[in-house]
C-alpha cells in the first residue's frame, strides 16, 4: 500500500528530529564508528515508527543496536518533548540495522575484483605463446 502525505510529512519530521537527538545524546558516533538515521518509516495510524539505522565503520554492529534499544526510552522522552505539539500520540520507536551500505560496499568490491579480471586477462590474450 502507498505510503500517505501525512505518513511521509510525520516521517520527515521524526527522522529530522531524532537526526539532532542522536547528535545531542552522543549516538551519532558509538564504537569507533558513525550512527545515522538512513529512514523512518510510520504506519497508517501513526503509532508505531520504523527506525532504520545506517551503521559506517562500526566494529560490532549488534552491540550497537543493542545500546540504542537500551537507551530508547531516553530518545522517545526527548523526542516527545519536542513534537508533542504536532502529534497527538508520541509512536512507539522500533529500531533496524540498515544494512544497504555494506551491501554497496561489498558490489563495489565484486565489480572492482571483476574489473581487474577482465583487464588482466585482455593482456594475456594478445601476448603468443611458445611451447
Amino acid at each position: 500500500m502507498e505510503e500517505g502525505k501525512r505518513q511521509r510529512q510525520v516521517a520527515g519530521a521524526l527522522q529530522e528530529e531524532l537526526n539532532d537527538i542522536f547528535r545531542r545524546l552522543g549516538l551519532g558516533m558509538i564504537d569507533g564508528g558513525m550512527v545515522s538515521i538512513s529512514s523512518v518509516k510510520v504506519t497508517p495510524d501513526l503509532l508505531e515508527a520504523r527506525i532504520y539505522l545506517s551503521l559506517f565503520q562500526v566494529n560490532d554492529a549488534a552491540a550497537v543496536m543493542k545500546t540504542i534499544e537500551s537507551r530508547a526510552w531516553e530518545i522517545k522522552r526527548e523526542l516527545a518533548t519536542r513534537v508533542k505539539h504536532q502529534l497527538r500520540r508520541i509512536p512507539v520507536l522500533h529500531f533496524y540495522h540498515d544494512d544497504t551500505l555494506d551491501y554497496v560496499f561489498k558490489m563495489e568490491e565484486i565489480f572492482k575484483k571483476i574489473g581487474e579480471e577482465k583487464t588482466e586477462g585482455s593482456s594475456t590474450e594478445g601476448e603468443p605463446t611458445n611451447p
